[in-house]
């Protein structure tokens, strides 16, 4: 908690208001003109990758010229959007001898939201909404999915169009959700959380966002190409063999790949170096420790994930044969590089869910957190251990025996610093006087998802026991408990917490708290079902099924678009409270001692008039200060 101030220079004043027309303001660098380069370069790519197919670079037609043509397009699109934004001004600019800065949007009104911008409060709303629609694409191929399967032959889609469907969903999910938690709430509360004014490389910052919702854009054109037939894994050799839509899948998870390693770098250099005087490490709120957990694993895991990709695209498109067995290469090398990602990946959508849990549980509990370090402990367990992890995907891959006890063992002991968290949870939640607002709703529902995702994990763990239930809906129910149950839950928690904070607006409560219960139920009445049919032998990615299990399947598709409903009321209670009535928010709501709630709403650009000075814990819930004691003001404040 701050409780002096240390003098710093005081900001420069803000520029001027632009007072330009509109028609003025529209040419420039801006998304009107990232969205007119980045459609001529998409065009200016599909013409060169045709004109490669009469070169000597084809050798012979070696290249398979829609491939090439394709690839090239979105990568000449993605770098005509990006310079649209104004992303390579600067670079040009210094090299001109002429200062470069972005103050004025910055200080700017709504427009920045829809451009390059360098304020980290910004950026972070910008992934707010961006992911948020993406997240709703990706929900709506889930009501896709459980509508044919609510018959057992298909009926509504192709078993072509219906792995297409799967893939998207999957894909969208798991790659845009890398991003939920550190994209809009890392983003905006870290430096507020650590006493900055801003993180180390606002221009990554801002990078990392644009390159995220390019990505979501092209992984959405797939459906003009074909689609993949491989779910969110891209196995080969199916890779190889897939038509023009398995490019749009490449060509996303390498962009989410490039964003994911540059927000975790920032993220690190942003928690190392920008700390405030007293922060110390056993002071950063366990929000920030999650984080930085998370940064470590995106720069180590996130190029990984490139490279593979990388080398697949090269093999779809001049011939080599880095997975193909014909020309010598391995397609269970792919499996075991992109686990090698993949499975780090999980543990990057669960640690900031973590890290939200355990920030939140204290304010309304009112104690301190129980087991700080132990939880600190955990998360940096969790982050050494998810390295060694990977082949327990692979027990049903031609794995050798040998290998197996080692993987088996080594994914039952990361359930221990994962337990450690847990207990945490535990001894904060005992003996609490909690107050069930509807932040603190999601957290509960966390706790008895994810108890129910780990449990279960356990039987994918062991070999035996895995072999059986590895294609199967157990699997896919397992993995939706953990990381639905955990990262999705969470991340309306934070929603639910913070969006106050960020825009100084509250949601309508009665509407929250309908959207908290008949999402937790809906979901288990979705999830719990698909055990028992894994079980019974449904495998998964297949539109037919065996009649005996038509009555559950229709029990989960009816439970599914219950769900799907909740999340509409979600969607209204946004536009009702936080646009057309615009219900406000008090300024600090929730009572809680954190430095970001004891700083004006909406937060100054530069955050702090003084750069603060820490000198006590992050959690004085249950001192004299938390009962009812006057408290210093926080720098800024």
């Amino acid at each position: 908690m701050s409780t002096t101030s240390q003098p710093e220079s005081t900001p420069s004043a803000p520029a001027s208001p632009d007072l330009r027309p509109l028609w003025r303001k529209l040419i420039g660098f801006n998304l009107l003109t990232a969205v007119i380069l980045g459609v001529g370069g998409y065009y200016l790519g599909w013409f060169i990758g045709h004109q490669i197919k009469g070169s000597s670079f084809a050798y012979e037609s070696a290249t398979d010229e829609n491939d090439v043509a394709l690839l090239l397009a979105y990568l000449f699109g993605v770098v005509g959007f990006l310079i649209g934004l104004g992303f390579a001004n600067y670079p040009v600019w210094r090299m001109l001898g002429r200062p470069a800065s972005l103050r004025h949007k910055e200080e700017g009104g709504i427009g920045r939201y829809f451009g390059l911008c360098t304020d980290h409060k910004v950026v972070g709303i910008q992934y707010l909404v961006g992911i948020g629609v993406f997240f709703f694409v990706g929900g709506l191929n889930a009501m896709l999915i459980r509508t044919e399967l609510l018959h057992p032959v298909p009926t509504f889609v192709g078993p072509s169009q219906y792995l297409s469907i799967v893939g998207m969903h999957g894909t969208m999910m798991m790659g845009m959700m890398t991003s939920g938690i550190l994209g809009p709430f890392a983003n905006y509360f870290v430096p507020i959380m650590i006493g900055a004014r801003r993180m180390a490389f606002p221009r990554i910052e801002a990078l990392t966002f644009w390159l995220l919702m390019a990505a979501g854009f092209i992984l959405t054109s797939t459906i003009f190409f074909g689609g993949f037939p491989t779910g969110w894994t891209g196995y080969e050799p199916l890779n190889d063999q897939a038509v023009m839509g398995m490019d749009s899948y490449i060509i996303f998870f390498a962009l989410v790949g490039i964003s994911m390693a540059l927000l975790g770098l920032n993220m690190l250099a942003t928690i190392i170096t920008m700390r405030a005087p007293g922060m110390t490490w056993s002071r950063l709120p366990i929000f920030v420790w999650s984080v930085f957990a998370t940064a470590i694993l995106m720069v180590l895991a996130a190029p990984m994930l490139v490279a593979t990709l990388l080398m697949a695209a090269l093999d779809r498109t001049i011939n080599t044969s880095f997975f193909i067995p014909g020309g010598g290469g391995s397609s269970y090398l792919f499996e075991n590089l992109f686990w090698f990602f993949g499975h780090p990946e999980v543990y990057i959508l669960a640690l900031p869910g973590f890290g939200i849990v355990l920030e939140l549980l204290p304010v309304f509990t009112r104690k301190p957190l129980w087991g700080y370090r132990l939880a600190v402990a955990g998360m940096l367990g969790v982050t050494l251990m998810s390295f060694f992890v990977w082949q327990h995907h692979l027990f049903v891959s031609g794995i050798n025996a040998d290998l197996r006890p080692f993987y088996m063992l080594s994914t039952e002991i990361i359930s221990i610093p994962t337990g450690f968290i847990f207990l945490c949870v535990m001894g904060t939640l005992w003996k609490a006087r909690t107050s069930f607002s509807v932040p603190m709703l999601f957290c509960l529902g966390w706790t008895f998802n994810f108890l129910i995702g780990g449990l279960s994990g356990v039987f994918l763990s062991d070999t035996p026991s895995d072999t059986t239930t590895h294609g199967s809906f157990f699997s896919m129910a397992h993995f939706h408990y953990t990381i639905m149950g955990g990262l999705v839950f969470t991340f309306f928690a934070a929603i639910y917490y913070w969006v106050p904070k960020m825009t100084g607006l509250r949601f309508n409560e009665r509407l929250a708290k309908v959207h908290f219960w008949l999402m937790f139920v809906a979901f288990n009445s979705t999830f719990l079902p698909l055990f028992v049919i894994g079980m019974k032998g449904q495998p998964r990615r297949v539109s037919e099924y065996a009649p005996n299990l038509h009555g559950l399947n229709v029990w989960v598709s009816i439970s599914a678009f219950v769900l799907g409903f909740s999340m509409l009321i979600f969607l209204y209670n946004t536009v009702y409270s936080l646009i057309f009535v615009r219900l406000r928010a008090e300024q600090n709501p929730w009572r809680s001692k954190s430095i970001e709630w004891q700083i004006p709403t909406p937060v100054p650009v530069h955050n702090f008039e003084q750069i603060p000075v820490f000198d006590s814990d992050p959690y004085p819930y249950g001192t004299p200060l938390a009962l009812g004691a006057a408290q210093p003001a926080s720098a800024g404040a």
